[in-house]
């Protein structure tokens, strides 16, 4: 018997929900705007209530937007914790979940998630340490190694690294992060992205100078992981950087900044098979969700 499991992609903007036992067998998948954590949580609940059908689900795998709390002693496990997003810090997801539903529940950043998912079943597959790194309303990293996901002092926080900046482009913009203002996501999100130029990341032209300054901060934030982390492969995610012509110029900066000084078979030239998309697609956050419930 085919063994189901439930799935929550939780973002700032949305949520993604999905029954599956792997990306070629998706028996439902709805999504919704994230707006208060009752509403929220309720469809959530409603959604895996209706769509099983009489077929028991194992395991639910939560793949949540951030900080959230991922020590199992701690009274907070479960919670999204310190999070900037109007009446969403200081939440119990997990436990909402579990008491709902009566499922065995597994929590972990949407970027772990998604890192685990193009892992078992997408780009990522045969590479470890592997990175995610999704630019997008945010900028965070989820790191496995030794094929799980990466938990410390709480989980990597790798969109909020600082990078060296010119001093005039530092005059012309303090950045976005409410927290850290010039960190790598008050650089290079989104809203970041919006905030500098005056206008969406979307409709900005190819040649605006937006992207060469983006794929630079990008590429200083890679190189570091690159430095420090020694992954195999590093898959880049989020809606920014769907942008084709910014991979290609975030490969040749990233390639530019290692100036020859790591010499290994997963850096062939040009970086293409080194920096890449997800292999799942969009789904990457919920199927990592998936795969969180069936690893555990």
């Amino acid at each position: 018997m085919t063994q189901l499991y439930g799935g929550i992609e939780a973002g700032g903007t949305k949520f993604v929900c999905a029954i599956a036992s792997g990306p070629d067998d998706l028996r439902a998948e709805v999504s919704f705007p994230t707006t208060t954590p009752a509403e929220t949580f309720g469809r959530a609940i409603r959604f895996f209530q209706n769509e099983a059908h009489g077929e028991p689900l194992a395991a639910l795998g939560i793949a949540s937007f951030g900080p959230v709390d991922l020590d199992r002693a701690s009274p907070t496990y479960g919670y999204i914790t310190t999070t900037p997003k109007p009446g969403w810090a200081n939440i119990d997801f997990a436990g909402a979940m579990a008491a709902a539903l009566a499922l065995p529940v597994f929590f972990d950043t949407d970027v772990n998630a998604a890192a685990l998912g193009e892992y078992v079943w997408g780009a990522g597959q045969g590479r470890d340490p592997l990175i995610y790194l999704t630019v997008g309303t945010g900028v965070g990293g989820g790191l496995l190694v030794g094929g799980r996901p990466v938990h410390g002092l709480q989980h990597p926080e790798m969109g909020h690294m600082y990078l060296p900046r010119d001093p005039e482009e530092v005059a012309l913009f303090a950045g976005a992060c409410p927290y850290h203002g010039d960190c790598l996501e008050g650089l290079a999100s989104g809203p970041a992205i919006a905030k500098r130029w005056g206008q969406p990341a979307q409709t900005l032209p190819e040649d605006h100078p937006a992207w060469a300054l983006e794929a630079r901060t990008l590429a200083h934030a890679l190189t570091n992981m690159i430095f420090t982390l020694a992954p195999q492969m590093i898959i880049l995610g989020g809606g920014v950087a769907e942008q084709e012509h910014l991979l290609a110029k975030v490969r040749a900066e990233v390639e530019r900044l290692l100036r020859g000084y790591i010499q290994s078979p997963w850096l062939k030239p040009g970086l293409a098979d080194y920096i890449v998309r997800p292999g799942l697609g969009r789904r990457a956050g919920v199927l990592g969700a998936i795969a969180l419930a069936a690893l555990a």
